[in-house]
C-alpha cells in the first residue's frame, strides 16, 4: 500500500506560511501563559505586542505545551483523512512536553506517528521538515525518514546572546547578584543547545567577543563539516539582524545566509533585542 505521510510539527520551527503552504504542514501552537491570559503563539498574538506585553508584566509568564486532546484531535482527523502515518518533528523535550505528548496521542487516536525530537528549535526544525519531504518526493518509507531525521537531530547548532539578563534573572535563571554584575561590567552570555538542553557556554565581556565566540563556532564546522546554509536568529531584532547577516555574508561568501525570528517561546526566556546563529552540519 502506497503510503500518504503527513506533516506535524509545532510553533518553535515558527515556518513561513510558504514553507506550511508548501508542504502541508499541520502546526500545533505553543502557549504563553500570563496571569491574566493563555495565548496560543502565531494565533493569538503577534510578535511585536507579545514583548510589548512581557515588558509590562511584573509576574514572568509560563510556557506550555498544547493540550493532548488537540493533539488527538488532529492526530484522529489525519487519520480519517486517509493518512497512513504522521511524521511530529517537535521542539526539544527538554524545553516542552509536545514530543512525548505525542506518543500518548497516537495512542489515543490509534494512529502510526513517529515523533522526532528536535533537540533544538527554529531553524533546524525548518530544515528537517524540507529534507524529510525532499526522502518522501523520492519514495523513502516514513520509518526510514524518522530515523534519518532523528540522526540529523544530533547535528543541529544553535548559540545566541541575549541583550540582557533581565529575563533570564525573571525566569529564575540567573540570580540578581548575576544580573547587577552584567550590567555593571557589560558582561554577556552565549547560550548554546547541547543534546537538547540550553547550556551557558561562555560569559565574556562585551557583545562583539560574544559575537566572536559564536562565529569561532560557525567557522570550524564551515571548514569541517561542509555547513553551506546558516540562520541568523532574533527575537524582535530584525534590523539588527539583518546588520549581522551583512558582515557574516562578507567573512563567509560560500555561505547563504536567512534571517528567522525565533518563538516567543524562547523569547520568554531569552528577551527582546536577543541575536544567534543557527545551522546543521553537513546541510
Amino acid at each position: 500500500m502506497t503510503e500518504k505521510i503527513a506533516w506535524v510539527t509545532d510553533t518553535a520551527a515558527l515556518l513561513s506560511d510558504e514553507v506550511i503552504k508548501q508542504y502541508n504542514v499541520h502546526v500545533l501552537p505553543l502557549h504563553i501563559v500570563f496571569t491574566d491570559m493563555d495565548i496560543r503563539e502565531t494565533i493569538d498574538i503577534t510578535s511585536e505586542k507579545f514583548y510589548e506585553k512581557l515588558q509590562g508584566t511584573k509576574e514572568h509568564p509560563k510556557t506550555s505545551q498544547p493540550p493532548i486532546g488537540e493533539v488527538v484531535a488532529l492526530y484522529e482527523r489525519l487519520k480519517a483523512e486517509g493518512y497512513t502515518s504522521a511524521i511530529a518533528v517537535h521542539t526539544s523535550k527538554h524545553l516542552s512536553g509536545t514530543y512525548q505528548t505525542a506518543f500518548a496521542a497516537a495512542e489515543q487516536a490509534g494512529f502510526t506517528v513517529y515523533p522526532i525530537d528536535s533537540k533544538i528549535g527554529s531553524f533546524p526544525m525548518q530544515k528537517m521538515i524540507e529534507v524529510g519531504n525532499a526522502m518522501q518526493a523520492d519514495g523513502v518509507a516514513a520509518s526510514e525518514i524518522a530515523e534519518q531525521l532523528t540522526a540529523m537531530a544530533d547535528r543541529t547548532r544553535l548559540s545566541f546572546i541575549p541583550t540582557s539578563l533581565s529575563q533570564l534573572h525573571k525566569s529564575g535563571r540567573v540570580s540578581g547578584t548575576q544580573l547587577f554584575l552584567s550590567n555593571l561590567l557589560n558582561i554577556k552570555l552565549v547560550i548554546s543547545f547541547e543534546d537538547g538542553v540550553a547550556t551557558m557556554k561562555e560569559k565574556v565581556r562585551a557583545d562583539k567577543r560574544a559575537r566572536g565566540y559564536v562565529v569561532k563556532q560557525l567557522g570550524d564546522d564551515v571548514l569541517h563539516h561542509g555547513v553551506t546554509q546558516v540562520a541568523v536568529i532574533h527575537c524582535n531584532n530584525e534590523e539588527g539582524a539583518k546588520k549581522w547577516r551583512e558582515e557574516l555574508q562578507i567573512a563567509f561568501s560560500q555561505v547563504t545566509f536567512s534571517i528567522t525570528e525565533l518563538s516567543i517561546c524562547v523569547g520568554v526566556h531569552a528577551g527582546e533585542g536577543t541575536l544567534g546563529l543557527s545551522w546543521v552540519q553537513g546541510v
